[in-house]
């Protein structure tokens, strides 16, 4: 059986740690998205404010399958 997917790239947030921001990313796309087969972290970055770290960042590719 020949199959097709597709790659999206989306960005997440969480005050917590950049696991978390990944989770996010995850059940967000998950929510959404059907065939989901892998995920790719391309970037992570922080905010920061007044010398502390506010926000994990992260950019990542969610890979899934067309349906047929």
């Amino acid at each position: 059986m020949e199959r097709v997917a597709r790659v999206s790239e989306i960005i997440s947030a969480s005050p917590t740690s950049f696991d978390d921001a990944i989770k996010v990313g995850f059940e967000r796309a998950n929510s959404t998205l059907r065939g989901i087969t892998g995920m790719r972290i391309l970037e992570q970055r922080v905010s920061i404010e007044d010398g502390e770290i506010k926000e994990y960042r992260v950019r990542m590719k969610i890979i899934f399958v067309l349906d047929p």
